[in-house]
């Protein structure tokens, strides 16, 4: 992630990338023009504006909060810690960060398919949402059991707190928060100790909308789908662009609902179909950042507050799935 970001950052007019760390020393031969060092408490001594945070769940807090008590702005990858309490932590010291904007990396919403299902949802078209499903699958690997995320002390969830994030986010997005929540959340096949390879959990609204929720590593294929379901039609994202492209081609189906009285193929709607080719969501979501430091814009897609109540989701969802 520390690789895509300097990328996109190298490309924008607005940025200089100026130091680097990594625990990693090799990484430093890669980037010789850089001011480097293994220790992220050197990196803040120096006079930086922004920060970016591409690293571990567990360090991820603490590396917010002193940057954000040096007044520089920060921008940290998902997930923010292992817990509300950390991110309670974070808002703390952001309270106390003047001007520092602080945003989170759900770049989900940036993509171009849900942008522009986020635009007819808003104008009415096929009226009020009704209910939603999410699934986001991984396919796992040889490593899988091997890789920092299998560690409960680096990542502090399995893999609802690592994936299923973007989904739980883009469900808060279309449908607004949530107050009842059942689920199950698993350890159905990888076994690392406290950590989770599946959740599954019905989501509930004030106004009565059911969102359901799967969070898989033992999809054995990766998969993205985002259906929403509203009183005069239906929108379907099928895929999600990614650097692997593994995820598939980036669609959108959509249709209007039609009974038997205005069709022939009776369950058979007429569908239409979208296809996106081009993944500008980290530039997007850079350009978000940005907009927000120079004053364009007041508040960042995934803030702080986006944080939390995501955050607080995933501890419900948790909490209900031990039975408590």
């Amino acid at each position: 992630m520390g690789r895509i970001r300097k990328h996109v950052l190298d490309a924008h007019p607005g940025f200089e990338v100026v130091a680097l760390c990594d625990i990693n020393e090799k990484v430093s031969a890669e980037f010789p023009e850089l001011s480097f060092s293994t220790h992220w408490e050197n990196i803040l001594l120096q006079n930086l504006n922004a920060v970016f945070g591409c690293t571990y769940n567990n360090t991820a807090p603490d590396i917010i909060c002193a940057a954000l008590n040096k007044r520089c702005h920060v921008f940290c990858e998902k997930p923010p810690g292992r817990s509300v309490a950390d991110v309670k932590k974070i808002i703390s010291s952001e309270q106390s960060a003047g001007d520092s904007v602080l945003k989170f990396g759900f770049n989900h919403r940036f993509h171009f398919a849900i942008m522009e299902v986020k635009a007819i949802v808003d104008s009415g078209r096929y009226g009020p949402v009704l209910w939603a499903r999410g699934i986001y699958g991984k396919a796992g690997s040889v490593g899988f059991k091997k890789n920092w995320r299998s560690d409960k002390n680096l990542a502090g969830g399995g893999i609802l707190l690592d994936q299923g994030i973007h989904m739980l986010d883009l469900l808060r997005y279309f449908l607004g928060e949530f107050i009842e929540i059942k689920s199950f959340v698993e350890n159905c096949y990888w076994n690392a100790p406290g950590l989770e390879d599946n959740a599954f959990a019905l989501l509930k609204t004030v106004k009565g909308q059911v969102a359901m929720l799967h969070s898989s590593a033992t999809h054995w294929k990766h998969k993205f789908s985002l259906d929403l379901f509203m009183e005069d039609g239906y929108l379907c994202v099928n895929g999600i662009l990614s650097s692997t492209r593994s995820y598939g081609e980036e669609s959108i189906i959509f249709a209007k609902k039609q009974f038997e009285n205005e069709a022939y193929a009776f369950g058979k709607p007429r569908e239409e179909t979208i296809y996106f080719d081009t993944d500008d969501s980290w530039k997007l979501e850079i350009t978000d950042f940005y907009e927000c430091i120079t004053g364009k814009k007041e508040s960042p897609v995934g803030n702080s507050q986006d944080a939390l109540k995501v955050m607080q989701l995933i501890e419900k969802i948790y909490k209900a799935g031990r039975g408590e």
